[in-house]
């Protein structure tokens, strides 16, 4: 996938949550028709295996009621209130096992299947990839080894 202006890194913190700035970012491309294609099947909660499903779930906020929030606008920290109000409350230990867990999705878990078919869809072949979010990193231009970016978590 292409380099998306306004869709940041998967390891991009908002409050005590890695990958919950780029599902804003994502929902807020989406509405101005500025998401590519690509990156549709994976939008929302409908499929149990999509990043923003599984984010949602773990939050405890329907996807389509943080889109509807998301789009009335607001800072990225005033919707994670609005979420923390609505949804499922989480304690600093689970935010931790949350960010580890999405971070480290693909290695020797469920999805670990589906990665190798994807290292090799994109063209990404002889690159360090561990994980489901490593290789959006690199399919979008960015080099999580180099950043070093699991330190972020």
């Amino acid at each position: 996938m292409p380099y998306v202006p306004g869709l940041r890194s998967c390891y991009a913190k908002v409050g005590r949550f890695i990958y919950f700035g780029r599902m804003l970012d994502k929902i807020r491309l989406h509405a101005a028709a500025k998401l590519p294609d690509d990156y549709l099947a994976q939008l929302g909660d409908t499929q149990f295996y999509t990043l923003d499903g599984r984010c949602c779930r773990f939050l405890g906020v329907p996807y389509a009621a943080l889109q509807t929030r998301v789009l009335e606008g607001g800072t990225d920290e005033e919707i994670l209130t609005w979420v923390h109000a609505c949804g499922t409350a989480r304690t600093d230990e689970e935010c931790h096992m949350w960010n580890r867990f999405i971070a480290k999705l693909g290695w020797r878990d469920e999805r670990s299947a589906v990665l190798p078919q994807r290292i090799q869809d994109s063209g990404l072949s002889g690159k360090p990839i561990e994980t489901l979010i490593d290789h959006i990193e690199y399919d979008e231009g960015r080099d999580p080894v180099d950043e070093r970016a699991w330190e972020w978590v």
